[in-house]
């Protein structure tokens, strides 16, 4: 959920995309020529071609000391093994490269170049923290950027992206209102970093429409080993107003559960606070391993994009797990980047199933998604659809358009949905209208 910290020397325009994808278009014909002979040709299938597959790309970091999601590639392999067991998609195969950014800039430029040079027609269901470095090869090249994880604001800028959830801004506005009406000061635990920077603000969009003063920022290494500093921090400003019961949300991705451990022994030096972060940063694996009921995610609030994995609007999906990828700990289900994939891929055979008998290619794919379809996910997010520019391009996220937040509560050791706690019906609350007032870097 992070990206290490880079100093730009001028502000970024709230809709640069359009005209940065113009501009690199020349470009993309040079890198094409010296990447592939074949990359003259985006499309992963052409016209009339019904043997060949359809060539798509799934990303994620793996095997790395900061935030990894191996889960998201390995889910992308069982859709192509199901869709490819049931006729394929539009009468194509469904052919999944995957790519392994190893958090680093450079790697995920890799990632994007190779997508270009092997002519896929989409990248589906990925993870990066470098948006900067990818998103303009696949502009560049044409491809489409379907269903990101939403770690970065970027991903709701891009003209070719196409995100299925409100990314981080949404799941930090939701637990800021959610957390408004029950909590002291509030201490946000955050990575000094890129992606770490923008979260304040949204955070402190959903505190100010509870009627709640900003949190206090944190900054911490997203790679440390401990956290025993950063947690006394934490503690005592979310213990100095003996008036209110402090709250303390650390949203370090797979550190959080690092965060966790040093802030657990540190705790029994002050008063009680109440703990509370978003999905991505821990999940009912991470509570079982902390001690369930007896830890430190007891009562605490957890913010994610959809319903509880034991929903059975997961049952589909859950099914292809288990029949094309029996046995690989990789994929769990309750993964927030794994259900982000298995949306991001019926994204991607909706669009298909639109196409038909017609060219398959990254150009085909783009327009059928910019020329109004609308994507039913069979209740796990409202009908998806993108317009040029949503509600929230008036604060620099113009493709965000799905800003649902659910709010889900560990009791017991178990997560579970928090039912009207957050102020929508069933647990279930759109932060479009707040985010429309938050300052968004």
């Amino acid at each position: 959920m992070t990206g290490r910290r880079r100093t730009r020397t001028s502000p970024l325009p709230a809709l640069p995309r359009p005209v940065r994808a113009t501009a690199l278009a020349a470009g993309a014909v040079a890198l094409c020529a010296s990447l592939t002979a074949a990359c003259g040709v985006v499309p992963g299938v052409t016209g009339g071609s019904g043997d060949d597959p359809v060539k798509v790309m799934t990303w994620a970091p793996q095997g790395t000391e900061a935030t990894n999601k191996p889960g998201m590639p390995a889910m992308a392999l069982a859709y192509a093994k199901w869709i490819n067991d049931n006729g394929g998609l539009g009468g194509h195969r469904l052919q999944v490269l995957t790519c392994n950014d190893h958090n680093d800039s450079v790697g995920a430029a890799k990632c994007a170049k190779r997508a270009a040079a092997e002519g896929v027609v989409a990248v589906v269901g990925s993870y990066s923290q470098f948006a900067d470095s990818y998103l303009a090869p696949l502009e560049g090249a044409g491809i489409p950027y379907i269903g990101g994880y939403g770690v970065t604001n970027d991903e709701f800028t891009g003209s070719m992206s196409y995100p299925v959830n409100g990314g981080q801004p949404a799941l930090l506005a939701g637990l800021g209102k959610a957390l408004a009406g029950s909590c002291g000061r509030v201490t946000l635990v955050r990575p000094d970093s890129i992606a770490g920077d923008q979260l304040p603000v949204v955070l402190d969009s959903g505190l100010k429409a509870g009627g709640h003063a900003d949190a206090g920022d944190q900054l911490a290494a997203e790679d440390a080993t401990e956290y025993g500093d950063q947690a006394a921090r934490a503690l005592r400003h979310a213990t100095g107003d003996p008036a209110g019961k402090g709250c303390v949300v650390p949203a370090l991705g797979d550190r959080t559960d690092t965060f966790m451990d040093s802030f657990r022994r540190e705790r029994v030096n002050y008063p009680d606070v109440r703990t509370a972060t978003v999905l991505g940063s821990v999940d009912q694996t991470v509570i079982d391993a902390t001690g369930g009921a007896s830890g430190p995610y007891e009562g605490a609030y957890i913010t994610g994009w959809y319903p509880v994995a034991s929903d059975p609007r997961w049952d589909l999906m859950k099914k292809v797990v288990n029949q094309k990828a029996f046995g690989d700990n990789r994929i769990d289900p309750a993964d927030a980047g794994v259900q982000t994939t298995w949306i991001a891929y019926t994204v991607l055979k909706a669009a298909l199933d639109e196409i038909g008998d017609g060219e398959v290619s990254a150009d085909t794919v783009r327009h059928t998604l910019d020329d109004g379809l609308r994507v039913s996910t069979g209740g796990l997010t409202p009908t998806l659809h993108w317009p040029y520019a949503g509600r929230l391009a008036g604060v620099g996220l113009p493709r965000l358009v799905n800003a649902d937040v659910t709010l889900q509560v560990v009791r017991d050791g178990k997560l579970v949905a928090a039912g009207r706690d957050i102020g929508g019906r069933n647990g279930v609350a759109d932060m479009t209208a707040v985010l429309e007032h938050a300052d968004v870097p």
